[in-house]
């Protein structure tokens, strides 16, 4: 009889622990994503079900498990999402952002949708930005150049380094706005659009913080080869052997020799000759890495993921010199010699 007793015991424990685990992790997973408050905004499009809503928020990293919210919604919170935008934060708990949207006067109004390609310089940014807010170019421009703005940032924003601070370059937060599509108010604030731009590359330099860590490069002169890298090529391989021939070039001690940050340094649009940036090497400019050993100053242009991904992880080769067949259909093509580099163009640059 004790020793049934002992086993009832034993067996009521083991499911108390249970059940209070079970509510202990529901809890967690209903909990908030960040303790502190990180707003961005979140659309719902027609006929989304909740199921896809939820999934679309854990995957915007604004709740934890979508998995477990939709069960609390279908148990404990029966309720029906409204399609539009919305402005949300990462610190609200579940229950709190499923009953945002679960109220139609929360959808914001008098907002505009824009969308940032990789490769674009920070002006046209806030050239676009101007077209559609009451936020001037000029604003953006000189807000995203200013000192003491940038390092009030810092602390939110690990990727914004000391090195940015040089002196030499253009923009302070080139390279530093992650291109994607974002929601802005049309009555908005050059603050608001920054931090939605660096937010969205704070997720992309999170999520990367171990491949950061072992670069050989420290973080600004990463972003920064990201941006010649994303001017150079096009194709995911092509950026990863690209970055191996800079990698290479900056271990030998070799100038990057990089018409594309010729084209930066003589403020040439891309829409413009392309062969003005060959035909001057020797312009007096830090960007110019030709003239100068190492990376430029900062970025080039704003660069995308793939361009970072390659940065972070150069294709291994031997080879030191690469030129594009602009004059055919854009192959490519490498070397490890400075003779067979012109070999290369001799045999595919025929059009000039």
């Amino acid at each position: 009889m004790r020793n049934k007793k002992k086993i009832v015991i034993s067996l009521l424990t083991v499911v108390f622990l249970l059940v209070l685990f079970c509510v202990w992790f529901i809890s967690n997973s209903l909990g908030p994503v960040s303790s502190s408050s990180a707003i961005s905004t979140f659309t719902i499009a027609e006929n989304t079900s909740t199921k896809e809503v939820l999934n679309k928020l854990e995957e915007q990293q604004l709740i934890k498990n979508g998995d477990i919210a939709y069960l609390y919604v279908r148990i404990f919170h029966p309720t029906s999402f409204y399609a539009g935008t919305y402005e949300l934060d990462a610190s609200w708990n579940t229950t709190t952002i499923v009953d945002h949207l679960s109220n139609e006067d929360n959808v914001l109004h008098d907002t505009v949708s824009i969308t940032f390609i990789e490769g674009e310089w920070l002006k046209h940014y806030a050239e676009k930005i101007e077209e559609v807010t009451i936020v001037t170019a000029d604003e953006l421009i000189a807000y995203w150049n200013d000192e003491e703005t940038v390092r009030s940032l810092m602390s939110e924003y690990p990727f914004l380094t000391e090195a940015i601070f040089n002196g030499k370059s253009r923009y302070l937060l080139e390279g530093y706005l992650f291109p994607d599509t974002y929601e802005f108010y049309i009555e908005t604030t050059p603050e608001a659009i920054t931090r939605t731009f660096l937010d969205r590359t704070l997720k992309y330099y999170t999520e990367h913080q171990n491949d950061f860590d072992k670069a050989e490069l420290p973080v600004h002169e990463i972003f920064t080869l990201a941006s010649i890298v994303q001017y150079e090529a096009s194709s995911y391989s092509d950026m990863q052997k690209v970055a191996g021939v800079f990698y290479n070039r900056l271990n030998s001690n070799m100038p990057l020799g990089s018409s594309v940050t010729i084209c930066y340094a003589i403020d040439l649009e891309k829409g413009d000759s392309w062969k003005e940036c060959e035909y001057n090497p020797n312009v007096d400019s830090p960007y110019n890495t030709y003239i100068n050993l190492g990376l430029p100053p900062g970025p080039i242009l704003n660069p995308g993921a793939s361009a970072l991904d390659a940065a972070l992880k150069p294709a291994k080769h031997n080879y030191y010199y690469f030129m594009a067949d602009v004059c055919g259909d854009g192959q490519v093509y490498y070397a490890e010699t400075y003779s067979e580099h012109e070999a290369n163009i001799a045999k595919y640059l025929t059009c000039y």
